[in-house]
């Protein structure tokens, strides 16, 4: 039986064509009658018919970016002899750090750029693994095993409930983030200027470099929670399932910063 509205009111009885006071062939009220109880019967529109964001989409998207992340690291961990660990480290580094500044301030996802950005990174990931699992025995496999692990345990404890992404908690940690990156900038000119004074690692060696190390890693575990903060109030919105690539590539970023300071504390720590 059809919804009464539709069924009596005569605007969604007529058929195509036909105005208002005049009468419709029998044959076009039969369709037209299975037109509207079609309409409210049939199956309700899916995520997908509506073109919005689901979760599935930002895991599809995401599997992908960080699959080739992770494909093209090994690529360059086994392809790339040692001579020219160097310039196609920095390669990658600058690459991926331009392509990311672009996709940071595009205000539409750009699939491509992702990607790219996923490939340098890849590139840079591979080599400097590489570099420090020369140096150190067994600290790649140690960081990627933190890495993974630090996600669950974000994700676990962000579903549960007992993390709440709060406004205040966003802009602590935006302020934390901030200044974070300021004291990466101070270091680095550290370590080209005065690598002698402070050692390799900058003024992140010693105790105070573990000490650092560690609250880097807080940091970024509190910013791949408020990835998944974003992820869902986007779903819950309704965005437009494009965004599933911004989504993606925000947990990419937040995922290879969390992998590095890793793979940075454990090689102080097997070097010390």
């Amino acid at each position: 039986m059809a919804n009464p509205y539709f069924t009596s009111n005569p605007h969604f009885n007529q058929p195509r064509g036909v105005q208002m006071g005049e009468a419709p062939y029998a044959g076009a009220q039969v369709d037209q009658f299975d037109q509207v109880q079609q309409s409210y019967y049939g199956p309700s529109a899916t995520s997908a018919d509506t073109g919005r964001m689901t979760i599935n989409d930002v895991i599809m998207k995401s599997t992908l970016t960080i699959g080739t992340v992770i494909a093209v690291a090994v690529a360059a961990w086994v392809l790339v002899p040692q001579a020219l660990f160097t310039p196609v480290m920095v390669i990658g580094l600058i690459t991926g750090f331009v392509l990311g500044l672009v996709n940071a301030f595009k205000k539409e996802p750009s699939p491509a750029l992702i990607m790219g950005y996923a490939v340098a990174e890849g590139v840079f990931l591979g080599t400097i693994s590489k570099v420090f699992g020369m140096a150190y025995s067994g600290v790649v496999m140690q960081a990627v095993i933190a890495t993974f692990v630090t996600f669950a345990v974000c994700l676990a404890l962000y579903q549960s409930g007992l993390v709440k992404v709060t406004a205040r908690f966003t802009r602590i940690v935006l302020l934390a983030t901030i200044a974070y990156a300021v004291f990466c900038l101070v270091n680095l000119g550290v370590m080209f200027f005065a690598p002698d004074a402070f050692g390799p690692w900058g003024l992140r060696s010693g105790l105070w470099g573990i000490g650092i190390g560690l609250i880097a890693v807080v940091l970024a575990s509190m910013n791949l929670m408020i990835d998944f903060e974003f992820i869902s109030q986007g779903v819950r919105n309704g965005v437009n399932r494009r965004y599933a690539w911004s989504a993606a590539f925000g947990l990419t970023v937040t995922l290879i910063w969390l992998y590095i300071e890793f793979l940075r504390l454990a090689a102080i720590f097997a070097r010390d």
